[in-house]
């Protein structure tokens, strides 16, 4: 079951949480966040990757899974993440993070600069959108569980750094024979990251 969301924000940003199908209504405390790729390359809540996560993590866990307000530059989309994580956290007792490619990328920053997420799991992402928004350098300040999840015929992103720099500091990364999209293995790959999510929320 999916239901409408406007995220409180100055920023107009819409979501759709994925509720969780073995609960009864008000039982779930656990939800994940899940930020889309590029707004400007076609990037949404609708994304083939998000969806696959939303129905992956259904049987227990709730999923969000939002829109960016207006294209900036990246700076606008990380308040937007964070707007989004308050929303979950006044409503749940455990909220977790998951970010696709671009949103992987602001997954990592944001969640280095909160204190209140259960677990990170990032696929695809991006090592940098500009010089505040690094991912490779926000790794070092993550206390939650971390998860990096990444294809090894992705020429598309630049996610080599960030895989680097988890192995150093003892992050889990976890390698698909895929392409940036995973054409084919969604519904593999958001599994695995569900049950990473899962077993912290």
């Amino acid at each position: 079951m999916t239901d409408p969301i406007v995220v409180p924000h100055t920023r107009d940003v819409r979501a759709t949480l994925d509720t969780a199908s073995e609960a009864g209504a008000g039982d779930v405390d656990a939800c994940v966040v899940a930020c889309p790729p590029h707004p400007e390359m076609g990037g949404s809540r609708s994304d083939a990757r998000l969806r696959a996560l939303g129905e992956a993590l259904s049987p227990a866990v709730d999923c969000l899974r939002f829109d960016y307000g207006p294209w900036d530059e990246g700076d606008g989309e990380r308040t937007d993440v964070h707007a989004t994580l308050g929303w979950a956290a006044e409503r749940y007792d455990h909220v977790a993070l998951f970010g696709f490619s671009f949103g992987g990328c602001l997954a990592l920053v944001v969640a280095s600069e909160r204190e209140d997420l259960v677990a990170v799991s990032v696929l695809a992402p991006a090592a940098r959108i500009s010089p505040d928004l690094d991912a490779v350098a926000a790794l070092d300040a993550i206390d939650a569980p971390l998860q990096v999840v990444y294809g090894e015929r992705d020429t598309t992103a630049e996610w080599e750094p960030v895989v680097e720099r988890a192995r150093e500091v003892g992050v889990e990364t976890v390698g698909f024979s895929g392409d940036h999209f995973f054409l084919g293995q969604e519904s593999k790959v958001a599994g695995h990251c569900a049950e990473f999510l899962a077993g912290y929320c």
